[in-house]
């Protein structure tokens, strides 16, 4: 017990460094990246007002939702606040301008993160249709897989296939090279991760994994993290040349030897830095590898940054 207190002590100092390097470095970079003061007109349709005969698939920082549907996942006031990673659900985040989901199941169908369930994902289907018959040119990636420690759900892949069905998009590299409109009016690519069961097959209804990779960082050090995200990304091939979705996330994470394990004020460290990094990727020259961008908590300013990239490629060919 005695050696507890002194490790806290240095933990809690490392965060407060952490936390300073990032506010130093934002007050003497500041956020300037092209189009940074574009602001979408309607973020239900972002990706309609830039114009999707222009838009190819590849140049789009897709915004992303960190396990996102779990928005009433455990028990309010009690297990929530430990899994916890969004406030609105899957219906909202859409049309807050939200574009990458992050859905993790068990194997009676139920979403959960780790321990904690929330509803079945027939909720999540529902608010993704409900979504799609609202909008025309809004095209939405979707992975979901079986959270670690969790059996695979039987058949899922046949499951997904006859709800989505008409509106997915093949597994097949060339998608990458080409535009919203050549892709309409299909409209999801959705990624399976299964943990046992077999793979989605080349020219599936359902891409495999390959086609959606990360570098997830477990840390809850927001300058450790935002330091090892550039280093990651600077690693990829630029999206000119790439055939897969690689994904940042804008995120720390509690850790079982710090006693603060509640996720909001954790990843609070880190979450008003996404303009910043994107800032670093232009400064550092590897603003060509950005990507999927994806953060706990969404909101509105996350959305704009992202849609500003994707805005200063289309119309102005930066990065």
């Amino acid at each position: 017990m005695g050696s507890c207190f002194p490790k806290q002590l240095e933990r809690r100092k490392a965060i407060s460094t952490e936390r300073k390097a990032l506010r130093d470095l934002h007050q003497s970079v500041g956020e300037d990246f092209p189009a940074c003061a574009y602001r979408p007109p309607d973020r239900k349709n972002w990706m309609a007002g830039i114009n999707p005969k222009k838009v190819h698939i590849n140049k789009i920082v897709w915004p992303g939702t960190h396990d996102s549907a779990t928005d009433k996942i455990g028990i309010p006031c009690i297990t929530r606040p430990f899994g916890q990673c969004q406030t609105m659900s899957i219906y909202k985040q859409l049309v807050t301008g939200t574009r990458v989901l992050d859905i993790r199941v068990q194997k009676d169908r139920r979403v959960c993160h780790g321990i904690l369930i929330t509803y079945h994902i027939d909720v999540v289907i529902k608010d993704i249709k409900k979504f799609l018959s609202e909008t025309k040119s809004e095209i939405i990636l979707l992975e979901i897989r079986t959270e670690y420690g969790h059996q695979d759900p039987p058949d899922f892949d046949k499951y997904l296939v006859d709800q989505l069905g008409e509106v997915l998009i093949n597994q097949d590299e060339n998608v990458f090279n080409k535009t919203i409109s050549e892709l309409l009016p299909k409209r999801i690519i959705c990624v399976w991760k299964p943990r046992n069961s077999p793979s989605p097959e080349a020219g599936a209804p359902l891409w495999n994994s390959v086609y959606l990779n990360d570098d997830w960082i477990d840390t809850d050090l927001p300058s450790t993290k935002f330091e090892n995200n550039l280093k990651c990304l600077s690693e990829q091939p630029p999206i000119s040349s790439r055939k897969f979705f690689y994904r940042v996330e804008n995120t720390v994470t509690p850790q079982a030897d710090n006693p603060i394990v509640c996720v909001r004020p954790v990843t609070q460290r880190i979450h008003e830095y996404a303009r910043l990094f994107i800032t670093e990727c232009f400064c550092r020259g590897i603003a060509d590898r950005l990507q999927i961008f994806s953060t706990d908590f969404i909101d509105e300013d996350f959305v704009d940054a992202c849609v500003a990239v994707t805005y200063s490629r289309i119309d102005h060919g930066k990065a």
